[in-house]
């Protein structure tokens, strides 16, 4: 499970997240060869000393690009160097897939718009022009048409008529026009796809009063509506089954000839060239491992991908938990469940990493207490895990992301997301130590710690902020997904809980981290200084659940996202229950609303009560008050404060999303041609890397 981080905006501190991971809470809301050579060129690379590095690239829309360094890549052995690299290429050779998972069209539309961008012959420096590189920077930071975050389709702030312009102005032959075909064919199809607002316009749907399948745009349906959906995996699940698959994870559902059938995601199957290259890539990864079992775990991902079968995914997820010792590691798959509207299909994506090793060793006792933490939970005892083991934490520096993870970023994971595998042998949690040091250095001096908090709650959050953070996406991924137990004959919660299982997975993660951040046993083991750190993480919380995150959502609209209504149940709820006691109050100074905390410990108290309450839901798959929770909470939105927050976030002309630019790997080669090191460098040009990833990454077809 793991949690995006890109949709925060910068301000000086963050809420993490988590779940794809998910990553423990959510930042609050801001938040190779010759040829090589040449696009180093072509990009800027910049080769600062870490002292000059820039983590600020550019700002367009709703949206700020970032990069990250990493400071462990020089120190590695050739070896590593090389198993980073193999893993960094595997990375980007899925690139295509997660744009075809997100929209049947949107392969369509990218290479239409990279044309006009390479070849293009009319004026450059025009307003018009300006704005459609603005809709191009757009669709290739959500990887497709759909905004990354609300699931809404992006419109061009520019016309038909200069569209057709365009693409009369641009080379031709190098369109994705069928065999055959004509660019006119080409014109009559995509411009209903780019510019009718209501074709296709929603990616996700979460309106429960519609039929989920058909209103979303995600490509994992064709001709198939959510109750047919839905009657297909309840035939083939077997509710007990204790060992079982991830059913309709890594495949798409068609209707053929009025018959059901799933489209495999694998070689031979569906995506089979890009995964070709993927697996191409662990086979070289294989001759350079850190481990035997880092070597086996990838041969049952190789395994996995030549097969298609969901139990070599099992097997490769066990065996990568075991694998703990590597300094190099990576996540690779079909993995979130976040797109689906259904909770099933998994998008694909991948994170190669380094261990920090001494931040690791500094926070892994996170994981050695984590039966601790599940034996003193307040959860009921019959939820517990009787044996918590296999729990593992480390902080990593990113090497590279790619698929649903990049350019926005989850800036926490823990996985494996099979719950019984979680329970039998264990997680990986993990924090993402140089992408919160980029979004932390982004966010100084931004204006919005002093824009949404009074003096007093200041004071707080300067003081423990930052621990803050980092220790409440540690207690969220680490106890909080690896935490509690399904009762015995109950499903998984994707069957249970359906649409409503990732928000409430969130919400009791989080509600985790909240509990304990305020725990005396952080003190006793050294992590904190005092249990005032949770007076900061508390008003981090509330005020961003309540108030800040508004700014990421357009004027008139409801929550939708899975994250963002978990944040705000947790913080409308608390502030619910708090409505005699005042233990939690919004009040009004200069016209401003904020957040007031009355009594930290007794809202400690109440965070301790809902998490067991949602451990409850979970647990016996307890669909309606699942429901009830996030409806009543976490969806509805207060106009009047909404537009407020917008006014307030306007002025400070802060992008409420971010993302980043991969760092860049050359091959080096002697005389012989033999490689003899790996050298890293870091891209200023968002433009130029997507344009790159383009002309070398993209290996599917543009309708698979």
């Amino acid at each position: 499970m793991s949690q995006k981080l890109s949709f925060h905006v910068p301000t000086l501190s963050y809420d993490g997240l988590s779940r794809r991971i998910i990553l423990a809470f959510i930042f609050n809301i801001f938040i190779l060869t010759s040829h090589v050579s040449v696009y180093a060129t072509a990009s800027g690379i910049a080769e600062n000393e870490d002292h000059n590095f820039e983590y600020f690239s550019e700002q367009f829309a709703d949206l700020k690009i970032l990069r990250y360094k990493n400071p462990d890549f020089n120190n590695l052995s050739v070896n590593q160097k090389l198993l980073s690299y193999y893993l960094a290429m595997a990375a980007l050779s899925g690139r295509d897939i997660i744009w075809d998972q997100n929209y049947k069209h949107n392969l369509l539309v990218r290479r239409t718009l990279e044309n006009i961008v390479n070849s293009y012959s009319g004026n450059r420096k025009s307003k018009k022009f300006s704005k459609f590189m603005i809709y191009v920077k757009r669709v290739w930071f959500s990887n497709g048409i759909h905004h990354h975050y609300s699931n809404d389709k992006i419109i061009p702030d520019f016309d038909i008529k200069y569209f057709k312009k365009l693409i009369k102005k641009s080379d031709k032959k190098n369109f994705p026009i069928a065999h055959n075909g004509h660019v006119k064919d080409l014109v009559k199809k995509i411009i209903p796809i780019i510019f009718d607002k209501n074709v296709d316009h929603k990616k996700v749907s979460q309106d429960t009063s519609e039929d989920l399948v058909k209103k979303s745009a995600v490509n994992f349906y064709e001709k198939v509506k959510q109750k047919e959906a839905e009657n297909f995996y309840a035939s083939i699940i077997d509710s007990n089954d204790p060992n079982p698959v991830s059913y309709g994870l890594n495949s798409k559902l068609i209707k053929k000839k009025g018959r059901i059938v799933e489209k495999t995601y694998k070689i031979g199957g569906m995506y089979d060239a890009a995964l070709q290259k993927i697996v191409y890539w662990l086979k070289k990864a294989q001759t350079v491992c850190e481990t035997e079992l880092q070597k086996e775990s990838f041969q049952k991902l190789i395994e996995y991908y030549e097969t298609g079968d969901l139990k070599k995914f099992d097997q490769y997820n066990i065996l990568w938990v075991e694998d703990t010792e590597p300094q190099i590691d990576a996540v690779n798959g079909f993995i979130e469940v976040y797109n689906d509207p259904l909770g099933m299909k998994g998008s694909w994506e991948s994170v190669v990493s380094t261990k920090d090793l001494d931040s690791t060793k500094q926070f892994s006792i996170l994981s050695d207490e984590a039966q601790w933490f599940e034996d003193h939970s307040p959860i009921l005892l019959d939820h517990k895990r009787q044996t918590v083991s296999g729990v593992t934490y480390k902080i990593i520096n990113v090497l590279i992301e790619s698929g649903d993870s990049s350019p926005s970023t989850p800036i926490g994971i823990n996985l494996p997301n099979a719950e019984w595998i979680r329970e039998r042998h264990g997680s990986k949690s993990v924090s993402l130590g140089n992408i919160e040091e980029a979004y932390e250095e982004a966010a100084n001096k931004s204006g919005a710690l002093e824009e949404f908090y009074r003096p007093e709650q200041q004071v707080w959050i300067k003081k423990y902020g930052k621990l803050a953070d980092r220790l409440s996406t540690g207690l969220h991924e680490v106890i909080g997904h690896a935490s509690g137990r399904l009762m015995p004959g109950v499903g998984s919660p994707s069957e249970t809980l359906k649409n409503y299982a990732s928000p409430l997975e969130e919400a009791r993660a989080d509600l985790v981290a909240l509990y304990y951040i305020g725990d005396q046993h952080l003190v006793d083991l050294g992590l904190v200084a005092s249990t005032d750190i949770m007076k900061a993480e508390y008003e981090q919380y509330l005020t961003n659940g309540l108030i800040k995150q508004l700014a990421r959502i357009e004027k008139g609209r409801n929550i939708e996202e899975a994250h963002m209504r978990n944040r705000q149940m947790i913080s409308k709820w608390a502030l619910e229950q708090s409505s005699e006691s005042k233990v939690v109050e919004l009040i009004k100074e200069n016209d401003k609303t904020y957040v007031k905390i009355n009594d930290y410990n007794k809202l400690r108290a109440m965070f301790g009560d809902l998490l067991k309450e949602v451990q409850r839901i979970k647990s016996v798959g307890d669909y309606e008050a699942g429901r009830d929770l996030i409806e009543n909470f976490g969806v509805q939105v207060d106009k009047n404060l909404h537009e407020e927050v917008l006014k307030r976030w306007k002025k400070l002309k802060l992008a409420p999303y971010a993302g980043f630019i991969n760092p860049h790997f050359e091959e080096i080669k002697n005389a012989s041609g033999d490689v003899i090191d790996i050298k890293i460098s870091y891209p200023e040009s968002f433009e130029n890397q997507m344009l790159y990833y383009a002309e070398n990454f993209s290996f599917l077809p543009t309708y698979n």
